[in-house]
């Protein structure tokens, strides 16, 4: 989907969520990142995050004992 990926697997809330949102703010609307995050808090607090900064969440999935995101940048309102 995307070349942008950030591997968070071990990070610690709310750092994770504060790496997402400056690897978005590099990125132009519409493109995407692929994201890796542990179980648990991670998933939940980033996810919620994320809607709420008006990104899309366009996949979650387990894989093995930890999930990829893949997000949307929201286009820019003008």
């Amino acid at each position: 989907m995307s070349s942008h990926v950030l591997d968070l697997r071990g990070e610690v809330c709310p750092m994770n969520f504060v790496r997402i949102k400056l690897k978005l703010e590099e990125l132009q609307g519409g493109e995407g990142l692929e994201v890796w995050l542990d179980e648990g808090e991670p998933v939940c607090n980033v996810t919620r995050s994320v809607k709420d900064e008006g990104h899309k969440i366009l996949k979650l999935e387990r894989v093995n004992c930890f999930y990829r995101l893949l997000i949307e940048k929201a286009q820019p309102i003008c």
